[in-house]
């Protein structure tokens, strides 16, 4: 793992560049001779209220891991605040990212070489092997023991904290929203003793979505279909398709609407061809998930489907962990909205 280290070191540092994230990297989170203290002037100790949790952290986690959830969320926002080098092994990876170098930092960082379970995530005694200080999981499912995880409790023992991301206590998403986002960095910022670096990042965000959605006020939301691309998870032609989350909250911001929305409770809807081509798309946003292509299944779907005023107009944008709960969603809104409404830019 060590060897991994300054690879990941080098690419977090030109995420830095990118981000602005660090900019203020001298004076907060210090982690060398001085972490004592640094701790009193970054405010540790600090206690997060957490699903229902006190979680109390004396000093700045060193021993980070990230379960795989399914999601970037927490690598992600780990890397644009610049603390990738506390991280022993994550498991979280998209393959791709709207933020130039990020793919390469997360595809750097150590992983602990680990044997992953049924659920493709980290199994109790191997968790236990790491030493965690820190075990991030996107939602509670990561902590259940019937599934074979660690719980909170039983890290908690071996002196580790743990962390279940905005809207993950009860395992629905649906209600995720961008403001998720800001709270999870804000959560990271005060957990490592870098909130300045967490709200530099957000108001960036928050300047940046308000400047678009200004762009595109009053205009007609175009209906839009948001689907993972090449991904089954469940029983009929179209299983991926996102009905509620923070992917209605991005859209809506780039001044468009979900196609969808009513077509699942949930946060994703297991819809048959029938009712996909029986509905109205404008424009298609594909979601990138281990898929070398992404750009070609979204051609095959508006060929499939030509009665679509997107295929008829050719209308798609492919993008991946900037659609996600993460630190990059102004670069989704941005994208979105110009794909849209694209005299308004």
């Amino acid at each position: 793992m060590s060897l991994k280290r300054p690879v990941a070191a080098v690419l977090t540092a030109a995420l830095c560049l990118i981000t602005t994230a660090c900019a203020d990297s001298s004076t907060e989170g210090r982690t060398n001779g001085d972490r004592t203290g640094a701790a009193s002037r970054t405010g540790h100790p600090v206690t997060i209220e957490n699903c229902g949790r006190n979680e109390t952290f004396k000093k700045a986690p060193g021993r980070v891991v990230v379960m795989n959830g399914a999601s970037v969320a927490e690598v992600s926002t780990l890397l644009a605040l610049g603390l990738g080098d506390r991280i022993v092994a994550n498991e979280q990876n998209y393959g791709m990212s709207e933020v130039p170098g990020r793919a390469e930092a997360v595809k750097a960082l150590p992983t602990g070489h680990i044997e992953l379970n049924d659920a493709y995530d980290i199994p109790r005694e191997a968790m236990l092997g790491l030493r965690p200080d820190l075990v991030l999981s996107t939602t509670s499912y990561g902590f259940d023991e019937k599934n074979g995880f660690a719980t909170r409790d039983q890290l908690g023992q071996v002196g580790a904290n743990t962390y279940v991301s905005p809207q993950g206590c009860d395992q629905d998403t649906s209600k995720t929203t961008i403001a998720d986002s800001y709270t999870l960095l804000r959560d990271m910022g005060k957990i490592f003793g870098v909130p300045r670096r967490a709200e530099k990042l957000i108001a960036a965000s928050r300047s940046h979505i308000d400047e678009v959605a200004a762009m595109v006020k009053g205009r007609k939301p175009p209906k839009v279909m948001v689907l993972f691309s090449n991904m089954s998870m469940g029983g009929n032609d179209f299983s991926s398709v996102v009905a509620h989350g923070i992917y209605n909250d991005i859209l809506a911001k780039a001044g468009g609407a979900n196609a969808f929305e009513s077509a699942s409770r949930t946060a994703f809807a297991d819809l048959s061809k029938e009712k996909v081509a029986a509905t109205d798309v404008d424009a298609l946003v594909v979601i990138g998930y281990h898929d070398p292509d992404p750009a070609a299944y979204a051609r095959k779907l508006l060929k499939e489907f030509p009665q679509w005023p997107a295929a008829r107009k050719n209308t798609f944008v492919v993008l991946s962990d900037s659609m996600y709960l993460g630190p990059s969603n102004d670069l989704a809104v941005r994208k979105i909205a110009r794909m849209l409404h694209p005299d308004a830019f």
